[in-house]
């Protein structure tokens, strides 16, 4: 993961709403495109950029794709950011 792919993921409004959505536990892509006006591909391109920023992670079950944040990652963004302010750990 970089730091660059995670920004770039999270500069985007849609973007930060998934995550938003995923806070409170794993989602069905569906249910995800169901929170948006915009077309399925359109909300599976946004997912793939969060994956790929390693922000979410997915997994299969049956004929659903369910995805779910990837706490890690934020927390390692945190400390980055709380390093840079001067503040201990």
């Amino acid at each position: 993961m970089g730091f660059a792919e995670t920004f770039k993921a999270l500069s985007d409004p849609v973007r930060r709403e998934i995550l938003n959505l995923l806070k409170n536990g794993r989602m069905p892509a569906g249910e995800i495109a169901s929170h948006f006006d915009m077309t399925g591909a359109t909300v599976s391109y946004h997912l793939n950029i969060l994956k790929k920023a390693e922000l979410i992670y997915e997994s299969r079950e049956k004929n659903f794709i369910y995805y779910q944040l990837n706490t890690s990652v934020l927390e390692d963004i945190m400390l980055w950011i709380s390093e840079l302010k001067g503040e201990e750990k």
